[in-house]
């Protein structure tokens, strides 16, 4: 990931969090993207329940209106607010935590055990004394550590994905 992409999905974070967790939902997920022509800022909420069209338009509003107070992104930008979906995306310390046992696709930044794909279930999340957290996945009968800084991506696997 670029540095540029990432700072900026840092500080859009920083930015609407407040505003989004004020309406009692949860940002789940910032995804900055380089277009041919602009950047595509897409959030993901979520709520008790599951979220509305209506939730998504509140929140495209009070967020267009924060990203502009801001001037973040600087060029123009496309911005799309949404559910995270049955593939949701697994960002914070706490998904990992509430979605042990749930089957969950993760992408490496390197190779762990010769491959930068797995896909299996979340078994534990283990944060360690010293700080350092493990992703433990059972894939295929084998559980594998993932070192949380290793790991690129994550997200729910749904069943459909089957």
């Amino acid at each position: 990931m670029s540095l540029i992409r990432k700072e900026m999905e840092e500080r859009i974070w920083t930015i609407t969090e407040p505003a989004i967790v004020g309406e009692e939902m949860e940002l789940v997920c910032v995804e900055c993207l380089r277009m041919k022509s602009r950047w595509l800022v897409r959030l993901y909420i979520d709520k008790e329940g599951g979220v509305t069209i209506d939730d998504c338009a509140l929140i495209s509003e009070e967020v267009g209106d924060l990203l502009a107070v801001h001037d973040v992104p600087h060029e123009a930008y496309t911005l799309e607010i949404s559910s995270p979906g049955l593939d949701r995306p697994l960002v914070k310390d706490r998904d990992f935590l509430r979605f042990q046992g749930s089957k969950v696709a993760v992408q490496t930044e390197h190779k762990i055990d010769g491959a930068r794909n797995f896909k299996g279930i979340l078994q534990e999340y283990r944060i360690g004394e010293d700080g350092g957290k493990t992703l433990v996945i059972e894939r295929e009968g084998k559980l594998i550590a993932i070192p949380r800084e290793a790991v690129a991506r994550a997200r729910l696997e749904s069943v459909w994905n089957d």
